[in-house]
């Protein structure tokens, strides 16, 4: 995006107060700011939605992908998230929007919470995109998980917070779960 040569100092210095301080009285008021002379402006993100609220699109909404990074083709592909009104209905593989990303376990386990709707927290089967586990969140868990071992035992823990859907309360906490070792280990 080119710079604004059409800004003056006036201009810049309510600019960098609101960039600086957040507050947006002084910005409103600059109908400088806003004039037609600027050749860009931003009015947020519009989605483009149907009646229900839902995206005005064909699902999936939403997908998990493995992709081999020495041919560039799919593994495997599968929806993420669900829309808890519609799977209640029945329409379970819509995919949701997702804010986080995946982490795979040495064990080839792939957790990944990410969802807004359904608060899931889930695990696949890193090779085949089997869900092999799933508990639900009390937030939604839009960040990346992590894991750690302690004391020999290998955990993995999500920060819930929500956020992302304006129909459901948000908060904070960290929700950890220890893994099993797989059967005849130790």
């Amino acid at each position: 995006m080119p710079g604004f040569p059409n800004l003056d100092s006036a201009k810049l210095s309510v600019l960098v107060e609101f960039l600086v301080s957040g507050k947006s009285k002084e910005l409103a008021r600059s109908e400088e700011l806003h004039s037609s002379r600027m050749k860009y402006f931003f009015t947020g993100y519009d989605k483009f939605l149907d009646a229900d609220g839902y995206p005005a699109v064909a699902p999936p909404w939403g997908t998990l992908n493995a992709i081999n990074l020495n041919t560039g083709e799919y593994v495997w592909k599968i929806p993420l998230g669900e829309y808890p009104k519609l799977a209640a209905e029945g329409v379970k593989t819509t995919g949701t929007e997702n804010y986080g990303g995946p982490i795979v376990t040495a064990g080839g386990l792939l957790f990944i919470a990410a969802t807004n709707f359904d608060k899931k927290f889930r695990a696949f089967d890193k090779s085949t995109g089997e869900l092999l586990w799933q508990a639900t969140l009390p937030f939604a868990g839009n960040a990346t998980p992590a894991t750690y071992q302690l004391h020999g035992r290998q955990y993995v823990v999500i920060a819930a917070g929500g956020g992302k859907d304006l129909k459901s309360a948000s908060g904070g906490v960290y929700v950890a779960w220890a893994l099993r070792d797989k059967p005849g280990q130790k």
